[in-house]
Parts: structure tokens; C-alpha cells; sequence
């Protein structure tokens, strides 16, 4: 089948890149990526994916993959900051502390597909296949300078919880990883792999 990305994110273009699939970029301007109040942390950036996939109108022969990822600090969603300020702020919550970083995929393709089943939900022509990947990340203390540096030299404004993991504040400030580094930087690669053999579409 013909896999669709629904995605600007280029992280995630070079993470799918990564599995060897050949694969099309389609995007849709102004989704809305809002969720009800008291979603568990797992089901948050779940809701928003199939949210995502729910608006795309498919061929037959295309399959979908769209993707959110949160970061949740102590019972608090740390999105994509406003501006440098905020971005500041959301490292000082994240300095010294363990965090969850969440992705959620939606699988998506018309209803005919294997995609039915088990852990399947029908979606706006079509059905998808959702599921979830959690890391755990610990970050030592960082200085004010060592924030400073990195939000005026790399501007994580496009990034949930102010940062890439793959960059400079990755590189002097996580002390350890549990879970899948990839699922970090925004696409849990070997999970979808996984799901995509399973439906037999590799």
C-alpha cells in the first residue's frame, strides 16, 4: 500500500526515512489538536492522533500515519511553548527531574482493510488501528545559562516540553532513558514497525 505521512515534523520524516519505506508527506492546514479534560496521560496524544487521522480522506490503496507527542511533568501536559519565556520556564520544571514523553500513533485505511479488529475504532471513512509509547527521561540540573544558551541558540518553540533530545540540551542534560529514544524524539519507530508487520503491510 501507499503510506501516507501526516506530518511536517522533520524528525519524524527522518525517522520514518529510517525504516526504509517509501512514503509520501500530506498535510492538513489548522487541525485541531485539543482533548477533553482528564484524559490519562496515555490516551491524550492517542485522542489527538486519531483526531488528526479522522480528517484525511484516503484512496484504497493508502495507508495513514499520523502521531502526537506529549511531554507529562508530574500530572501536567508541557506542550509546544508560546516563546522563549515560556520555553525557559518549561526546562526549570524539567531540570533535576524525571519526566514521561508519550507518543501516540493512529494507523488509518478504508474500512476494508486488515486494519479491523482487535484495538481497532472506526474513523470518518475508514478504520485505524491506535496505540501509545512511553519514555521515561531524567534530567540532571541545569544552570540558567546552560537554558539560556540552548533556547537562544536552538529555539525549541516547535518541540513539546522546550526541547529535541537529539540536540545540544540532549547531549549536557539527560542522564538516562528509559524506553525507546526514537519514541523521544517523536516517532516510536520499532513499535510502528511492529504494528505495521502485524497487519501485514511489511
Amino acid at each position: 500500500m501507499k503510506i501516507i505521512l501526516a506530518s511536517n515534523s522533520p524528525r519524524r520524516k527522518e525517522l520514518l526515512s529510517g525504516l526504509g519505506l517509501e512514503y509520501e508527506v500530506r498535510t492538513l492546514p489548522g487541525l485541531d489538536e485539543s482533548y477533553p479534560d482528564g484524559l490519562p496521560m496515555e490516551e491524550i496524544p492517542q485522542y489527538i492522533s486519531r483526531k488528526k487521522a479522522a480528517a484525511y480522506t484516503l484512496g484504497d490503496d493508502e495507508l495513514l500515519i499520523t502521531a502526537d507527542t506529549i511531554v507529562w511533568l508530574d500530572g501536567e501536559v508541557l506542550g509546544k511553548p508560546a516563546d522563549e519565556a515560556e520555553a525557559r520556564q518549561m526546562l526549570r520544571k524539567l531540570s533535576g527531574k524525571t519526566h514521561q514523553v508519550v507518543t501516540g500513533v493512529t494507523i488509518k485505511t478504508l474500512s476494508n482493510s486488515p486494519v479491523k479488529g482487535e484495538n481497532s475504532l472506526p474513523l470518518r471513512e475508514g478504520w485505524g488501528r491506535s496505540f501509545a509509547s512511553v519514555s521515561h527521561v531524567t534530567f540532571a540540573q541545569l544552570s540558567d545559562e546552560e537554558i539560556d544558551y540552548y533556547v537562544t541558540h536552538y529555539r525549541p518553540l516547535d518541540k513539546a516540553g522546550a526541547y529535541g533530545i537529539q540536540e545540544w540540551i540532549g547531549y549536557i542534560g539527560v542522564t538516562s532513558i528509559e524506553g525507546s529514544y526514537f519514541n523521544v524524539m517523536g516517532l516510536p519507530v520499532q513499535r510502528l514497525y511492529t504494528e505495521l508487520k502485524k497487519l501485514n503491510f511489511i
